[in-house]
Formats: structure tokens, C-alpha cells, sequence
């Protein structure tokens, strides 16, 4: 490669017409173009190079002989007329005379491309832009081209590109990565436009698929973390498409029609177009894959989610060929991230099981930090995801996670009762393993029984809440020195005893009305209630207090004294009340005699009757007066549940069994 100094700042650089990376100052004029290729190794030798280097950064104008300067000005003339306008050798110098400065710095920028420009692209190192030859230029024209453009290139690389063009078995793979089909003017300015504008490459219409994909490729050099990550995945999927509309007849027609005008032989053979073709494809995902690489981690994921996302309608489609390959390489990159994650997440799996004895207040921070690691695994592996599900495969280490999983999610249920944490993980599941079909399935029926059950314990909690309002009451006894009696779901509360509600075995309660004179003077009523061991008994006037006690008492109480009595007869076994005997199909009664205690007598339930009387509850015999039992209501421990539960058989149709009742209607 050629060498020189800037004629502005005396610094190093590449190519005397080379824009200098110090000052940034390109040669333009005739006069700075002459000075640059006297400043150059190509007229100078290195030891004069360094005396100009001091002299330009001194200040001064560099001391180049007159000579040095005249033989400049030949290399220059020689150039870029013979290759712009056709002039003969020996009329160089007149043909310069005409031009002039401004038309000599176009000239210049025509002919030699900027690819010393740290934005040239992969496009602009293309043989047939190092040399700045055209697809229709034949063999002695590229021989040509490359001595001439050995005077400001390498030698060698000239050379080469020479070879490649007019070797038959290389120039296909030029052509092809260059822009065929497109006319040598179009390829100049495009060829410009791609420096000046990468992402205008983008709108160009008319352009042949192939050409246009090149062209794409080489924009995608321009891309970085600056850019908006949905443009990107936008421009990936343009170049998706493109690339698919690329075929082989129409490459070997456009290469051929450029082949008849250079006169090298036309192609015949489908076999080595496609080969050059399937290179070009990987050129293609390399180029976008390099420009990924060059976003942040998360910018990457978030391109490539979109991308797959949108092309594949949400893996319900077929993607492009060059997306697949896309995401294959991606899996590939991303294998190490996704294993590492997924041993995490087995390890908090695990913790959750073993921490579970010890209930949910330990469980739920461990599976928020597993919902935190699952959401920033599946994020990566969604793009995997999508594209396993569109080409119908499935993507393995995502299905054994989903499934360990959930069999966390079913254990905590099953074994711990944890409906909550259950239902969360199970949520989480159907929301990021909605591409996976199989999983999908099943966590979408693990929701609906989740979702079930869980309506169904909202529903419970509610009638709870509601029967705990409806059974709590609170109350002061007493005139001078108060007694409290309350009633809520902890339990009964009189003075100092405290009974919990499911410890209640038995309870009773009435009224006695007094008088004196035949005049009534009040009432005195009665409540009692106890456990097997104690009871509490409570005297009191107010019969709004007692009323509404007794009411709370009964659904907080007495309901589940019912239904267990009734259980309890279904189960056969008999329950004594008082004297009586209650069996599920009938009663145990007593004859009462003049003398003695009486005699034993079983009856059906059909054979009795029952009546009230003198604060006492009776059970009888129909067709015998003198066979009967009696409860006290006030004295006889749940003379009141038994007369409901009897009534409640009485009334339901057809009743053989007191346990009939528990069956409803």
C-alpha cells in the first residue's frame, strides 16, 4: 500500500488521495492533489517524506522540487484522462489545460473510491469497486484498470481483483457480491449513496433482488446500539423478504446479459450459481448477525423477539429461510446463558420443595425470585420459541422446564394445600410457555381446575366473612356490676369462661314467666352452653339480649350439633337424649307405668308424633298415650336441636330415615 503525508498537517496516512484521519481534510483541488502524490512513496522516498512531514508541520510550505511536481502532474494526467475521456497519451497535456480545478476533484472522486474511509463497506472492498470497473468492462479493460490503480493501491491487492474478475471460476462470486443487473451509472451512484446514506438503500425500487440484498447487507454495517431496536427488526425483516424473492433464473439472465457486452463466457450451469448462492445467504445472516452483535445484550433479545414474533404471526407461520438461520445461530449463542439460568432455576425448584413444611410465609419469596429468573430466561428463549413453534419442532430445554415447573406448581398444591402459590406459578406458565403446544395444553387445564377451585375458596371465604358478621353479637349483663357475654367466630365469652365454637357440645335455653297474685311480674330466661367438661349458665330479664343471642347462637352452634347428630345416624350409631334413644330409623320411647320406671319400647319414626307442653318437648307413641319420652328445653342439653332435627324429618315426604334430610329435596 501506497504511503504518504497530508498536505495540510503533514500526518501519516494511506493513499495520497486519502482523506487524513488526523484533520480530516480530503485533496480536492488539482494544485492539492498534485502535492499529495508528491507527499506519497509512489514519487518520493522516505527520507525526503519525513524532511516534508517536519517542513508542512512546521508551518511551512513543504520544499518539493519543480521536478517532483512535473512528474506528479504526468501520473495525475495519465490518470484520469485516459480512463474519463478517452484522450490519446500525447494529448494529455491539452486536455488538462481545459480542465478545470473543480472539474479535476470530480474526476478524482469518480475514479478512486473512498475506500480508505473508515466507512466503507464490505460492498465498496469488492473487486469491482477497488478497481472502479463496471460488470460490462472486458478482460484488457481490467487489466488496465488494475496497473492504473496500482499507482494509489496496492500493488498486489489490484492484482488480485484483476484475477478474480477475469478467472472464470472466480468472477461469478464477484459478480454476484456485487450488483448485478444493475447499470454501471445506477452501481456508481449507489455505490455512493450507500457512504453518504446507508439506510436510504432501504426505499430503492426497481432493483434486482440480489443486487438489492447485497446492498441491504452492506447497510446493516451501519447499524448500532444507538438505533431504535424496532427499526432494526423492521430492516431484518425487509431483508427477510428480499432475500426469498432472490432466484437463480433471474441472477444467471442478469449476470449474462452484463457477460454478452464484456465478452467473457455466459453462464450454463444452474449447479454453480447455486452454490455461489448459498454463500451469499451466509454472507447475509452474517452481516445482520454482526450488526446484532454490536447492540447490548437486551437490545439484541428485544430485535430478535420482534423480528421472529412478527414474521412468523406468533410461531403460527413459516418464517423466511434467513430468519431460521438466524435464530439457529442465536440458539447457539444463547445455549450457555440458557443452561447456566436453567440449573438456577432447578436449584430455587428445589428450595421451594424443601422449604414447603414450613408454609407459605417461607415458600412465596423463594417463587418470587423463581419468577424473577423464569422471566428472564424465557425472555431470551422466546425467540426460540417461536420459531421451534412455526416450523412445528420443539424446542426441548424450554419443554423440560415448563414441565418441572409445573410439577412444582401441582406439588404445592396437592401435598401442601398452597392454592396461591399454585395458581401463581401455574399463571406465570400459560403466560410464557404459551408457544409450546403440548404445555400450553396442560397448563391451560391446570388453570381452569386452579381457577375453579380458587372461585370456589373466594365464594367459601365470602360466606365465612358473612357468617362470622351475621354470628357476631357482644353484650353487657348486669346492672351495677357488668358481665359480658359475646358470641363471634373465636367463640363463646361469658365473664371468665370462653368456649371456641367447634368445642360446644351442648346447649339449652329457656323462659320462665313469673307472677304474683296472678299479676306477671317478669320473665326469667336461661341460657346455657359447654364443652364436655364445663358448662356456662347465664340468668338474665332482657329478652332482646336473649333473643338475639340465642339466634346467634344457633347458626354459630346448633346447626353443626344438627348435622353431626344426623351423621352420626347415618352412620348407625344411636344418640341418648334425656330418657330417649334416637336411632336413624326410629326412637327408643318409654311405657310409663303406676309403679316403677317403665318399659323399653322401639318405634319407627312413622309410628310417632311430637308435641310441646309445660316447657317440655314430647316424643310419643301415636296409637299409645302412655308410651312417651319428655325433654326439658331449659334443663335437658339440646332438647332444641333435637325437636328441629325430628321436625325437619317429619316435614321432608316419605321420610324412613331421620338421615333422609342430609339428601335434600
Amino acid at each position: 500500500m501506497v504511503s504518504a503525508i497530508c498536505f495540510n498537517c503533514g500526518s501519516e496516512k494511506l493513499g495520497a488521495f486519502s482523506v487524513c484521519r488526523r484533520c480530516e481534510i480530503t485533496p480536492q483541488t488539482r494544485d492539492e492533489l498534485l502535492l499529495s502524490l508528491a507527499l506519497s512513496t509512489r514519487l518520493s522516498s522516505e527520507s525526503q517524506l519525513a524532511h516534508f512531514a517536519h517542513e508542512t508541520k512546521s508551518g511551512l510550505r513543504p520544499s518539493i522540487p519543480k521536478s517532483l511536481l512535473d512528474q506528479a502532474g504526468d501520473v495525475l494526467n495519465h490518470f484520469f484522462i485516459k480512463e474519463k475521456t478517452g484522450v490519446e497519451r500525447e494529448d494529455a497535456q491539452v486536455a488538462a489545460a481545459r480542465m478545470r480545478p473543480a472539474q479535476t476533484a470530480t474526476v478524482q472522486k469518480q475514479v478512486i473510491p473512498d475506500i480508505c474511509n473508515l466507512k466503507a463497506t464490505a460492498l465498496h472492498k469488492n473487486a469491482f469497486c477497488l478497481l472502479g470497473a463496471t460488470t460490462r468492462d472486458n478482460r484488457r479493460k481490467l487489466v488496465k484498470l488494475a496497473e492504473d490503480r496500482s499507482l494509489e493501491l496496492d500493488h498486489d491487492a489490484c492484482q488480485k481483483a484483476r484475477s478474480d474478475m477475469t478467472n472464470p471460476r472466480t468472477r461469478l462470486g464477484v459478480e454476484m457480491a456485487w450488483l448485478p443487473g444493475v447499470s454501471p451509472r445506477k452501481a456508481e451512484q449507489l455505490a455512493s449513496q450507500l457512504l453518504q446514506n446507508p439506510m436510504s438503500i432501504r426505499t430503492e425500487s426497481g432493483l434486482p433482488s440480489l443486487a438489492h440484498a447485497n446492498l441491504m447487507a452492506a447497510a446493516f454495517e451501519s447499524v448500532g446500539d444507538g438505533d431504535n431496536p424496532e427499526d432494526i427488526s423492521e430492516f431484518i425483516q425487509e431483508m427477510a423478504y428480499l432475500v426469498d424473492e432472490i432466484t437463480i433464473n433471474d441472477i444467471i439472465r442478469d449476470i449474462n446479459e452484463d457477460r454478452a457486452i464484456s465478452e467473457f463466457p455466459e453462464i450454463g450451469s444452474r449447479d454453480q450459481v447455486e452454490s455461489e448462492l448459498t454463500e451469499r445467504k451466509h454472507y447475509f445472516k452474517n452481516a445482520i448477525k454482526n450488526s446484532l452483535n454490536s447492540l447490548s445484550p437486551m437490545s439484541l433479545v428485544d430485535v430478535m423477539t420482534w423480528t421472529v414474533d412478527s414474521v412468523t404471526n406468533g410461531g403460527e407461520d413459516h418464517a423466511p429461510e434467513l430468519i431460521d438461520q438466524l435464530v439457529d445461530s442465536y440458539e447457539v449463542e444463547a445455549q450457555g446463558f440458557l443452561q447456566k439460568e436453567a440449573e438456577n432455576i432447578h436449584k430455587l425448584i428445589n428450595a421451594v420443595r424443601d422449604s414447603a413444611v414450613s408454609g407459605e410465609g417461607v415458600v412465596k419469596p423463594l417463587v418470587d425470585k423463581l419468577e424473577t429468573i423464569t422471566r428472564n430466561w424465557d425472555r431470551v428463549a422466546q425467540p426460540i420459541q417461536l420459531s421451534a413453534k412455526a416450523r412445528g419442532i420443539e424446542h426441548e430445554l424450554s419443554n423440560e422446564m415448563a414441565h418441572s415447573i409445573r410439577n412444582l406448581a401441582i406439588e404445592l398444591f396437592n401435598e401442601y394445600n398452597m392454592l396461591t402459590q399454585s395458581k401463581r406459578i401455574t399463571d406465570l406458565l400459560r403466560e410464557l410457555f404459551s408457544e409450546l403446544p403440548d404445555v400450553a395444553e396442560q397448563v391451560e387445564q391446570d388453570a381452569d381446575v386452579l381457577q375453579g377451585i380458587f372461585q370456589s375458596r373466594k365464594q367459601e371465604e365470602a360466606i365465612r366473612n358473612e357468617w362470622a358478621k351475621e354470628i357476631t353479637y357482644h353484650a353487657e349483663i348486669g346492672l351495677v356490676f357488668k358481665n359480658t357475654l359475646s358470641i363471634s367466630p373465636d367463640g363463646v365469652v361469658w365473664n371468665n369462661m370462653s368456649f371456641p365454637l367447634d368445642t360446644i357440645t351442648r346447649v339449652r335455653w329457656g323462659g320462665v314467666n313469673h307472677s304474683v297474685n296472678g299479676i306477671p311480674t317478669g320473665t326469667t330466661y336461661t341460657l346455657a352452653f359447654g364443652d364436655d367438661l364445663s358448662e356456662a349458665v347465664i340468668e338474665l330479664r332482657r329478652e332482646d339480649v336473649y333473643s338475639t343471642f340465642i339466634d346467634k347462637l344457633w347458626r354459630a352452634v346448633c346447626i353443626r350439633l344438627l348435622t353431626d347428630s344426623l351423621e352420626s345416624l347415618r352412620a348407625g350409631k344411636e344418640i341418648k337424649f334425656g330418657r330417649a334413644i334416637l336411632r336413624d330409623d326410629g326412637v327408643t320411647l318409654i311405657k310409663h307405668k303406676f309403679w316403677g320406671l317403665g318399659d323399653a319400647v322401639r318405634c319407627a319414626w312413622h309410628q310417632t308424633h311430637i308435641w310441646s307442653s309445660g316447657g317440655d318437648f314430647y316424643i310419643g307413641l301415636k296409637d299409645d298415650k302412655k308410651t312417651y319420652v319428655s325433654l326439658s328445653y331449659i334443663n335437658t342439653p339440646n332438647t332444641h336441636v333435637v325437636e328441629q332435627m325430628i321436625r325437619m324429618g317429619f316435614n321432608k315426604a316419605g321420610m324412613r330415615k331421620l338421615s333422609d334430610v342430609l339428601q335434600g329435596n
